[in-house]
């Protein structure tokens, strides 16, 4: 019997990827404020980077030394200075953020290919698209983006050194160079560590070739981390030292649990895939290369993360990469049955999430139904929603590709994984499409910060605060350029303004007689925090 032809060939299949990649990227970059908690920070290193802050070690506003290298923050500076004609600076330099994420995506597709077989860096793309721990970090301006990339780098550059050392030290020194600029010693620790445990443990791993890999990436990394520590050590050596201080003392940290535990979700689908690698391969996972690197740089990155990284979400990403490996080669042994059931609950669980966001965007654009409108505009804070033509063709065009796959895709091992990733990018696409502003409408603090720089006088000394969270503090920076002054920190009450922040639970302070409230306000859909602006009486 003729095995029958797949209705999407391997040079759709290769469109759809494309495309997928295209769509999964560009999406949520531009279009929004800055978010806290993940980009306060960064775009308050932009913003001074663009104001003649120093480009060696930009600080965040109030600190003395920087927590990471520079590279990351000097390419957004540089991405939001070059679009600065049309796009704000957030999205400016958030937009540098395709650059990233495209060689992420192509370094996760290479290391399938080589650790499997053709076809499988495929599945290893569609798996990283579709889990759900990096689309939630991914379209950030955040410097872990980075990290990840040059981790993927460096894990592609150890799969490859079996077949071509000489291109693999270029891609593993070019990893370590570019992660420790961009992130500092985390995704050094990670490579290195992985790369001593491999011919320390395993006697296949301990061949000449894989020294003179390993020396060569060293010898090509080694200059530029050199050159950015001793023009520090020139200028600013209080700053290295501080940073130093700072590296050493971050490690002493017990998050391992917590970020295992947290796999559950974060790494979905590809820990169930993974996991049915682990029992297929388990004789394997000792005696054939590929599985000793996965396991050893799981391990080695669990291990560090766990010492030195604090209990966030993003900080996950990195485990993320040998459980995509692991699983994009468990793919075709899926089980028949657990693959359509798979695929199914795929289809119908994006199936629901696009028409749920269809129907929000419709009721707040019609007033029907009345009472979803009700609950959307409560969620949202927005009382109206404007129709953009270019929003809603992207949004129909992305579910036409949704239902279309869909619809024409065989009920395969393949198809569960391509499923998910359409599905995944579909559901994201109509949320930054057609519930962005509302989104944007809820997490944003520029309207609220603006309104309060409105009622202040074009000359005062100075504002002092209390209570005001670092990211609050730092996005007010952004959007007025004020500079607070904690009174945590001063203790001492000599500025003009007051400004107090207000969480719900905590009894509000009341400042003396010599203080009038001039101001308050709080973001249209928060219910949890407020502001409130102080004048001293004279």
């Amino acid at each position: 019997m003729s095995t029958p032809r797949a209705r999407i060939g391997d040079g759709a299949k290769t469109q759809l990827l494309l495309l997928l990649c295209a769509i999964w990227i560009v999406l949520g970059l531009v279009g929004h404020a800055p978010w806290k908690p993940l980009e306060s920070t960064s775009i308050n290193i932009v913003k001074n980077i663009l104001d003649g802050g120093s480009l060696l070690s930009p600080l965040v506003s109030g600190e003395s030394f920087p927590s990471t290298p520079p590279l990351y923050y000097l390419s957004a500076a540089a991405s939001a200075k070059l679009l600065a004609p049309l796009l704000s600076i957030h999205d400016g330099a958030r937009l540098f953020n395709t650059i990233w994420l495209a060689i992420l995506l192509l370094m996760v597709g290479m290391t399938g290919r080589e650790l499997w077989t053709r076809g499988v860096g495929r599945h290893s793309t569609f798996i990283m698209i579709g889990t759900i721990g990096l689309i939630i970090s991914a379209h950030s301006l955040s410097a872990e983006i980075a990290n990840l990339t040059c981790l993927a780098t460096g894990f592609y550059a150890l799969a490859l050194s079996k077949r071509r050392p000489w291109r693999a030290s270029g891609l593993l020194g070019v990893a370590l160079s570019i992660g420790f600029l961009s992130f500092g010693v985390m995704p050094v620790l990670i490579l290195v560590s992985t790369s001593l445990t491999l011919p320390l443990i395993f006697k296949i791993w301990r061949t000449k070739s894989f020294v003179k890999f390993l020396s060569l990436a060293i010898l090509i990394a080694t200059p530029m981390v050199l050159t950015w520590i001793l023009l520090l050590q020139y200028y600013y050596p209080t700053m290295l030292m501080s940073w130093w201080n700072f590296n050493l003392n971050n490690f002493n940290q017990l998050n391992h649990l917590y970020f295992l535990r947290i796999l559950i979700w974060y790494a979905w689908p590809a820990l169930p895939f993974a996991l049915l690698g682990l029992w297929r391969y388990r004789q394997q996972l000792l005696s054939k290369p590929k599985f000793q690197l996965m396991t050893s740089f799981f391990i080695c990155s669990l291990f560090f993360l766990g010492l030195g990284a604090n209990s966030k979400d993003i900080n996950a990403l990195p485990l993320l990469l040998p459980l995509v490996a692991l699983g994009a080669g468990s793919v075709e042994h899926l089980k028949r049955g657990a693959a359509a059931a798979l695929n199914w609950f795929g289809v119908m669980l994006f199936g629901l999430i696009g028409v749920l966001i269809w129907l929000g965007w419709l009721a707040m654009l019609t007033g029907h139904p009345v009472k979803i409108k009700e609950r959307m505009q409560f969620l949202s804070g927005a009382y109206e929603t404007h129709f953009n033509w270019l929003s809603f063709l992207i949004a129909l065009a992305i579910t036409l590709i949704w239902m279309l796959v869909c619809m024409r895709a065989k009920q395969t091992n393949k198809s569960t994984v391509t499923n998910w990733a359409v599905g995944m990018t579909f559901g994201w696409g109509l949320l930054m499409t057609l519930w962005l502003p509302l989104i944007d409408s809820a997490k944003s603090y520029q309207a609220v910060f603006l309104s309060m720089n409105k009622i202040l006088p074009s000359t005062y000394n100075c504002m002092n605060s209390l209570d005001v969270a670092q990211p609050q503090s730092l996005l007010l920076n952004y959007y007025t350029d004020i500079q607070l002054q904690p009174f945590e920190t001063t203790q001492q009450l000599t500025c003009d303004f007051y400004l107090l922040q207000d969480v719900k639970g905590i009894g509000r302070m009341q400042p003396g007689q010599e203080w009038k409230q001039v101001w308050v306000g709080k973001r249209a859909a928060d219910r949890k925090e407020g502001f409130r602006l102080f004048q001293r009486i004279k």
